[in-house]
């Protein structure tokens, strides 16, 4: 199967769509029955490379402006221009194509004429992000639905996302594909001392970290064995610092900055609780990390956290309320048992779901297209 893949992002570029795109080439590397090409993009000029027997990556210059984790307009724009062109000039070598992101990837597909599957992947979707409000209503929702409904198959990451991807257009099945997590590498460790919060996250408002930071300044009165870790950077890091300075937290609180995957691996499963506090996610890679370290977790009911911690793998609480993480933080610390147990459980839930098991889910949905 000849497979043409296009993500804008890879890492060191982007979030969550870039993580579990090189997780699953990884997974496709050196098997016999797949011949891959990834389109994506580059920090700076252009660059290819290999992986395994099998893999090809081409990453164009975009010529990246801003930070690594999100692109602006005119750097989707250039992918776009690049990759379009690049397609319509080698078409013939491929099979099929799989678009992570609906817009632009799987616009991109549709244009090609070749067969196409659609990853939905959260920003993606019609009014995920407020940022897109007015694309999303007088535009975006229309061109999904073509592009939706001429691929071979879409999928979402979570049930969240695709309940909402359903309110753009119902007239086509949307299928059901987590993210993974290696397990190998996130697994649970001897945790330091006291009583440690950690969140991974971008720092961005999408985040809602001023919510955590400031569930936390409640929190952490009176206690002297509490602290709080960022693991993390984006364009509000020093809006967040100010606020931590301002809630009068700045000795409990400290921000590492950015940190690699085998890193986190080392640094996430050291500490007790792992909040995600954000407005809106498709399923949180940070998520499944910190619940294969044997974290316990407290996480928004955005996208598909509740699928992943309710029913006592982690607590539950409504997005942007400060009240609703300090009861969640201050129950995890006075109950060592029920702490010691969310943890045990988190990750017992998530020992199934490694990339090999996305990774094979998709390669049958491939075979299904080239039959």
């Amino acid at each position: 199967m000849r497979l043409l893949l296009l993500n804008y992002e890879y890492p060191p570029l982007g979030g969550g769509a870039a993580t579990a795109t090189y997780n699953m080439l990884q997974q496709f590397k050196n098997r016999k029955d797949l011949d891959v090409t990834l389109l994506t993009s580059s920090v700076a000029g252009f660059e290819q490379e290999k992986i395994g027997r099998n893999i090809r990556i081409i990453k164009f210059d975009i010529k990246k402006d801003g930070e690594l984790h999100n692109q602006s307009n005119r750097n989707l724009l250039s992918y776009s221009s690049q990759a379009y062109k690049w397609i319509i000039s080698n078409r013939k070598e491929f099979d099929l194509i799989h678009a992570f992101f609906g817009i632009p990837c799987g616009f991109i597909a549709m244009l090609s004429g070749l067969p196409y599957i659609v990853s939905l992947r959260g920003s993606d979707v019609p009014f995920y992000s407020p940022k897109y409000e007015k694309l999303d209503k007088y535009v975006f929702k229309y061109l999904d639905r073509i592009i939706w409904r001429k691929a071979f198959k879409v999928f979402a990451n979570s049930e969240g996302l695709r309940d909402l991807a359903y309110k753009t257009y119902d007239r086509k099945e949307i299928g059901l594909i987590y993210n993974g997590v290696d397990t190998d590498i996130f697994k649970p460790a001897i945790k330091d001392k006291g009583f440690i919060v950690v969140s991974t996250s971008r720092l961005t408002s999408r985040k809602g970290l001023d919510y955590l930071l400031k569930a936390f300044a409640k929190f952490e009165k009176g206690k002297k064995d509490v602290e709080l870790r960022f693991y993390g950077d984006g364009e509000e890091k020093e809006n967040l610092i100010e606020l931590a300075k301002k809630l009068k937290i700045e000795n409990s609180t400290e921000f590492f900055g950015d940190k690699n995957r085998k890193d986190l691996a080392v640094l996430v499963p050291k500490c007790h609780v792992f909040v995600l506090s954000s407005k809106n996610e498709g399923m949180s890679n940070s998520l499944l990390e910190a619940m294969a370290s044997g974290l316990a977790c407290i996480a928004t009911n955005v996208g598909g956290a509740k699928e992943l911690i309710d029913g006592g793998y982690g607590i539950i609480v409504k997005k942007e309320s400060v009240e609703e993480i300090y009861k969640g933080l201050e129950l995890l610390y006075k109950d060592k048992k029920l702490l010691k147990s969310m943890s045990k459980k988190a990750r017992g839930k998530v020992e199934k779901m490694g990339w090999n098991n996305m990774a094979s889910k998709y390669i049958k949905i491939y075979e299904e297209v080239c039959e």
